[in-house]
């Protein structure tokens, strides 16, 4: 499941800064999960701490825009 959402947001002919025509967000995959099921595969104790959850179907990977376009290690 896609779990980054795109919108368009409206553009007004005088916003005065330069139009962002496309934004995008990160839904949650707990919204689509109604209850927990009995039995769930589950991450070692260990892999479980890295990732911030028990369950591989509560897993989100957080990638952080904020380094975009740096070298690694800077």
């Amino acid at each position: 499941m896609n779990q980054i959402r795109t919108w368009h947001p409206f553009v007004g002919p005088f916003d005065p800064c330069p139009p962002v025509t496309c934004k995008a967000y990160l839904v949650p995959p707990n919204l689509f999960i109604p209850f927990q099921p009995p039995n769930w595969p589950q991450f070692p104790p260990a892999e479980a701490l890295k990732h911030g959850t028990l369950w591989p179907a509560l897993y989100s990977p957080y990638e952080s825009r904020m380094l975009e376009g740096r070298a690694e290690g800077q």
